[in-house]
């Protein structure tokens, strides 16, 4: 008798893929970090162009290595990119990012080219830049780009880092204590023309901040720099003459710009 194959009795056991989870979601169950409004506001926010401008010692990295991770873990293969205004800054970052890594039951390694990164076992990275523009060339198809303390971050390293989510359509966001009225952060706070989402968070806002402490900063500090370092304003750098918004005021756009030929040689 010839024993005919029936395959409707194998037992299929093919896995089903994980459904995505949610920064915050991820950030709560898998990271042990409770977000406060604010941070879930970053967290859950899916914009290409977001501006995060904060308090000092309200937790900005902390949410921002979160969002990191998240992209990370659950984007096989991404590139996330962290610029800051040195190497140190950058390695202090991604130290952070390292300790959320452990608690997904990761161990944290480089990824062999870049002296501060964290390689995932799915092929992405998280790597911390270094704080020039020359030495930042090279990445393509970035998925994220973070530039923490942006005020403070000179506008060539901003330039260099744009082009590199053209070919991906990464996100990119800004997180910073204002630091004057100059530079690509604040240019881009006041942008109307480009589509930025605006998260704005004072030392008022945050339970973490004591009272106590806001009062006594408040009354040893200039009144200019209580309100830059904690009420998030954009305030003069104290090196020009002439307030920024006046010398913006006095400039009328309907005459046309005057130019003055050089001597002529006698």
């Amino acid at each position: 008798m010839i024993k005919t194959f029936d395959d409707s009795l194998i037992v299929r056991t093919t896995r089903k893929p994980e459904a995505p989870i949610d920064a915050v979601t991820f950030a709560r169950t898998r990271l042990g970090f409770e977000p406060d409004a604010q941070q879930i506001e970053v967290l859950e926010s899916t914009a290409k162009r977001g501006i995060l401008n904060c308090s000092r010692q309200w937790g900005k990295s902390t949410v921002c290595a979160a969002k990191a991770v998240h992209r990370a873990f659950t984007r096989p293969g991404s590139v996330v990119l962290v610029a800051s205004p040195s190497e140190r800054q950058s390695g202090e970052f991604l130290r952070k990012a390292g300790v959320l890594v452990r608690r997904l039951n990761i161990r944290p390694r480089g990824d062999g080219d870049n002296t501060t990164s964290l390689l995932f076992p799915n092929g992405s990275r998280i790597v911390g830049l270094p704080g020039t523009e020359a030495t930042v060339r090279g990445f393509s198809a970035v998925s994220l780009i973070l530039i923490d303390e942006a005020s403070r971050v000179d506008d060539s390293m901003y330039e260099a880092l744009r082009p590199m989510l053209a070919v991906g359509g990464g996100d990119l966001w800004l997180m910073s204590t204002p630091n004057g009225q100059r530079g690509f952060f604040y240019q881009a706070w006041r942008d109307e023309a480009e589509e930025w989402v605006r998260i704005r968070v004072r030392a008022t806002d945050c339970a973490r901040i004591p009272e106590a402490f806001l009062k006594g900063e408040e009354a040893r500090m200039p009144a200019d720099l209580f309100a830059q370092e904690y009420l998030c304003g954009f305030n003069g750098n104290d090196r020009g003459m002439f307030d920024r918004a006046l010398v913006e005021a006095a400039v009328d756009e309907n005459y046309d710009e005057l130019k003055i030929d050089p001597p002529q040689a006698a």
